[in-house]
């Protein structure tokens, strides 16, 4: 297990955060890696934090700063620019990776050679404390995407030849907050094929907010999403009405998604 893996993490307004996430990042057993950076014109003390961990590990950390205010499919793709790994990790810059995840990852992918991405089961983490775990199945396929995104996405480790053969992510702007579940139809509609270790090797920040915070255009976004990937891998007509799932879930009181979110966690 000696081949580069490169680490491409969108930053903007982590102050907070970041720093346990470049820390966990710097903890890997798996010590062949180059965390690529990219700061998407952050207001708060962001940059100079990144700055700092630069100066320190120069040799690991690449920090590019975009012109103005991207967003994340756009900011991933910079980083995508100066990946040089033979493998391309994810990383949130408020999220924690367990300090195992990539030498687990890459084993997967050298012992799984018909496997091109593999993702990890997550904890849940409030900001107080561990509230529950989100897992998908091991070996999904194109028509699991039906009703789950299948991969978790801050978890996934690829191969660069996948990002190169997809052009990364989408800058449609139908796929605005679900430019992962875009990336999942190109991904099985290209012939490739993913798995998920159930063990979990990340922490995700989420909390019962995340819900209000996904506006209502969003969840058009994501109908339109799911209406492009049922006609690129051809699902029967009678899947179509799955589509408004997103819309619905806008619909349903913040107190009822809390429940029903918390029981799904557990």
């Amino acid at each position: 297990m000696n081949d580069k893996v490169s680490i491409i993490m969108a930053c903007y307004n982590c102050e907070s955060t970041v720093e346990k996430a470049i820390d966990s990042i710097l903890k890997q057993t798996y010590k062949n890696w180059e965390l690529i950076i990219c700061n998407d014109c952050s207001t708060d003390n962001t940059l100079e934090i990144l700055k700092n961990y630069l100066t320190k590990y120069p040799d690991k950390i690449k920090l590019i700063q975009n012109d103005k205010n991207l967003k994340l499919p756009a900011s991933l793709n910079h980083c995508l620019k100066y990946a040089d790994g033979k493998y391309v990790a994810r990383m949130d810059g408020d999220d924690v990776s367990h300090p195992q995840r990539l030498e687990k990852q890459v084993k997967y992918l050298e012992d799984h050679t018909d496997i091109d991405l593999v993702g990890t089961s997550m904890e849940v983490f409030n900001g107080k404390e561990i509230t529950g775990i989100i897992s998908n199945i091991s070996n999904p396929t194109k028509y699991d995407l039906k009703k789950s995104p299948c991969f978790c996405h801050a978890t996934i480790m690829t191969y660069k030849y996948v990002y190169d053969k997809l052009n990364g992510y989408t800058l449609n702007k139908r796929a605005i907050r679900c430019e992962d579940v875009d990336l999942w139809f190109r991904f099985f509609a290209a012939g490739y094929k993913g798995a998920n270790i159930q063990e979990c090797l990340y922490i995700v920040t989420d909390d019962e907010n995340a819900h209000s915070r996904r506006k209502f255009t969003d969840r058009i976004n994501a109908m339109k999403t799911l209406f492009f990937g049922y006609r690129l891998l051809k699902y029967p007509i009678y899947w179509y009405p799955w589509v408004l799932n997103p819309v619905v879930k806008g619909l349903v009181p913040k107190f009822i998604y809390t429940f029903l979110r918390n029981q799904k966690f557990k």
